[in-house]
């Protein structure tokens, strides 16, 4: 059997779309779909059926998935130690996060790309957690990053940096000179929550119920880059990650505070599919990724 017909089963296995698998080889659509009929002749098996906008794979397929992963990774092992030249590569990577995240991590590694690696292209979407999860399993996302507290099987998680939760309030509502909020005055205002998706459940309220206490949430909102302005000039209290408002530091009208209850720390994490660890690429890029988030750390 031709071994490129096996990389063609491989992408489109971690695709389960033909046009994404072509974009991902630099095939053009008609010749990955010419090798899928190819191989369904070889391997007597249909190997794929359609489904919604993408590719259902067989029992078959599925069966030989983590083999042909294998066998692949040991191939690219042999020929080269790394596979993937990101400086020659025409290539698009598919990312979820939330502007938290971006901020972090996309401005570095945009200049990474278009300074070291300019066939290199991104597309990113923002997502609930469970949109992430579910995009990394089903093959439409290469990385997600964020804070995944619970995580299926298939997923191989990487922590990146580890954040805290502060408090922001207006200023003007504080105590004169205050530096701190108490815990009657933390819980006797309405506060503002940052969700994707309006996201109910968050670590936050999972640490007060713990506690036996309960806030009120007059505000939920999606993003964190507009969640500051939200409270200015009103008695809201946004508990926030600290790297999400670092550029409030000398911001007069609003006051930065230290959380009043015990809260746990914020895993940032970058996740991607265990099938795909294999991938040179995909190992490339996530190296990049977790090289960006130390530096961030070592900044800070």
């Amino acid at each position: 059997m031709d071994l490129n017909l096996l990389v063609v089963l491989d992408a489109l296995l971690s695709e389960r779309h033909v046009s994404r698998a072509a974009l991902r080889l630099n095939m053009s659509q008609p010749a990955v779909s010419h090798a899928l009929a190819r191989l369904r002749v070889l391997l007597d098996d249909p190997l794929f059926t359609r489904q919604g906008g993408g590719l259902s794979p067989t029992v078959r397929a599925l069966e030989l998935s983590p083999a042909l992963t294998e066998a692949l990774a040991q191939i690219r092992a042999v020929l080269g130690p790394d596979g993937f030249d990101p400086a020659q590569s025409r290539h698009v990577f598919r990312l979820a996060m939330s502007d938290y995240g971006a901020n972090i991590i996309l401005p570095d590694l945009m200049r990474l790309m278009r300074r070291s690696a300019p066939g290199i292209d991104l597309s990113i979407t923002q997502l609930s957690r469970e949109g992430m999860i579910a995009g990394v399993v089903d093959g439409d996302i290469d990385v997600a990053l964020g804070v995944f507290p619970h995580l299926p099987a298939q997923i191989y998680p990487e922590l990146l940096l580890s954040d805290r939760y502060v408090c922001l309030a207006d200023r003007a509502s504080l105590p004169h000179s205050a530096r701190q909020i108490d815990l009657e005055d933390y819980f006797a205002r309405p506060h503002a929550l940052v969700a994707v998706h309006g996201e109910a459940s968050t670590e936050i309220d999972e640490a007060i119920h713990a506690a036996g206490f309960s806030r009120r949430v007059a505000l939920v909102l999606p993003h964190w880059s507009v969640a500051p302005k939200t409270i200015i000039e009103t008695d809201l209290v946004l508990t926030v990650a600290a790297r999400s408002i670092e550029a409030l530091r000398g911001d007069k009208g609003l006051a930065i505070l230290p959380s009043p209850i015990t809260l746990p720390a914020i895993p940032f994490m970058q996740i991607s599919h265990r099938r795909r660890q294999a991938d040179p690429a995909l190992r490339w890029l996530r190296s990049a990724i977790a090289a960006i988030a130390q530096s961030s750390v070592a900044e800070h």
